[in-house]
């Protein structure tokens, strides 16, 4: 039996879903593109050199999500799969995962992004398991605040454990374990499977993956 693990954004999707889904919301006049444009670019930067604070991003990212009722939210997100998304998903990767799948492997994506955006993404890849930071409710209505520990740096791993662990599961389950990234703030959970592969990597984690003896893949250019 094997665990294959993909993370989303610029791995499989040639693009981030977090970043995108905020500059969605401003081309559709819902955020202050002067106030909401500006952050996001700065915590994406954050993100990309590994200094961002994810409890302070989530308080930023969330907080659309808690102004707007669940079916307003899904009618944008169903708009946002189709403009956005969509085509940022390569044929490279859709054949990647199928392979997976075909193989009876047990795959998730692990995500920090959270599950409202991802979990349709996740449904478009026809993978069955989405590990992603979760946004809190409260009678049906989100509440911008996360619950539980978030989906990111060393956290992916303890929510991987929990998810297992659900199962009856543990990593000596598995014959061999996958995990795919572009970010070196998936290091922690690179170094965890017994296959780390890094896809279209930053500069970071391709310096450590050369020096590691990793595989660097690409599923959206030359690698």
């Amino acid at each position: 039996m094997e665990l294959v693990l993909f993370d989303l954004d610029n791995t499989l999707l040639a693009g981030d879903s977090d970043f995108e889904w905020a500059q969605f919301l401003i081309g559709k006049g819902v955020l202050d593109p002067e106030v909401h444009e500006a952050r996001n670019n700065v915590f994406y930067e954050q993100y990309k050199a590994g200094t961002l604070d994810i409890f302070e991003f989530l308080d930023f990212q969330l907080q659309p999500l808690a102004r707007h009722d669940r079916a307003q939210l899904d009618a944008w997100h169903a708009e946002f799969m189709r403009t956005r998304i969509v085509p940022m998903i390569g044929e490279p990767a859709r054949r990647l995962v199928n392979k997976h799948l075909e193989d009876d492997a047990i795959v998730a994506i692990v995500t920090a992004t959270n599950s409202f955006v991802t979990g349709p993404i996740a449904r478009e890849f026809r993978i069955p398991h989405l590990i992603a930071t979760i946004p809190a409710m409260e009678n049906g209505q989100f509440t911008g605040k996360p619950r539980g520990l978030p989906s990111f740096k060393a956290g992916k791993i303890a929510r991987v454990e929990e998810w297992l662990e659900s199962m009856g599961l543990y990593w000596g389950s598995f014959e061999r374990t996958w995990f795919y990234s572009d970010s070196h703030n998936d290091l922690p959970l690179l170094e965890r499977v017994t296959h780390p592969v890094a896809v279209d990597p930053d500069p970071t984690l391709r310096a450590h993956a050369e020096q590691a003896g990793w595989p660097v893949l690409s599923l959206h250019g030359a690698a």
